[in-house]
């Protein structure tokens, strides 16, 4: 088998950590999605007339939150990257400062905020994934990790500001857009031998496109059983 992943491995053994390791991304990937997800985040604290310590921890939840779980829960091979490494606190302050700067232009830019969200959501599964299979975790494993880390920060997000979260409900498709992307990439890597960069970029193209898909075209999930009608009051004459 060589220096190849098996098929077996795809299955669900662990993959060998010796050879990941030396096809890690390169970090401006995570450092532009840690970017991108932070000005969503500090976009809420903005529109919720939050102060600068509320909008900051809302970035930092957004950009980084993902990523807290993905190495407290799932990897635990010591402090998480975030906080080895100064990088990330500084992309979360630079999408605080796009987010200050470029916020009352808001309701114009709203479609290109969908697209950094939908580019943010793709990077951020493929880097999760990754990481994962740098652990040695098992395929599967990686897999879960990678979307965890697309959709974790969101839901992060949306249990501080004290609303149902968004992948709970039915609605466009978002995680489904992430489950695609990330199942994608280990299917490029270890299926398809393809090398990680490209793979990489392929699959952040998998849920950037099918994510955009879903909000142009208004694709949805469905609750499992459909809600009963409301009933109306009778008035009696």
């Amino acid at each position: 088998m060589g220096a190849g992943f098996g098929r077996h491995d795809v299955v669900g053994r662990a993959v060998d950590p010796s050879i990941v390791r030396s096809l890690a991304l390169p970090i401006s990937i995570d450092l532009g999605a840690t970017v991108l997800f932070s000005i969503t985040g500090a976009m809420v604290g903005i529109r919720r007339h939050y102060d600068a310590i509320g909008v900051f921890v809302l970035a930092l939840a957004c950009g980084l939150g993902g990523g807290l779980l993905r190495d407290g829960l799932f990897i635990q091979s010591g402090p998480p990257v975030a906080m080895r490494d100064a990088s990330y606190m500084i992309a979360v302050l630079v999408g605080c400062v796009v987010a200050i700067l470029f916020f009352p232009h808001v309701e114009r830019l709203s479609k290109p905020f969908l697209i950094i969200d939908a580019l943010a959501t793709g990077a951020y599964g493929v880097v999760g994934a990754s990481k994962a299979f740098e652990a040695g975790l098992a395929v599967p494993a990686c897999i879960f990790v990678g979307v965890v880390n697309a959709v974790g920060s969101g839901l992060i997000r949306d249990v501080l500001v004290r609303e149902e979260p968004l992948m709970l409900k039915p609605g466009q498709f978002y995680t489904i857009a992430s489950v695609l992307g990330v199942a994608g990439f280990a299917l490029f890597t270890h299926v398809f031998q393809i090398p990680l960069v490209p793979a990489a970029i392929a699959a952040i193209a998998i849920t950037f496109v099918f994510r955009l898909l879903a909000i142009f075209f208004d694709w949805k999930t469905r609750s499992v059983v459909r809600p009963p009608p409301p009933i109306r009051s009778s008035r009696s004459f």
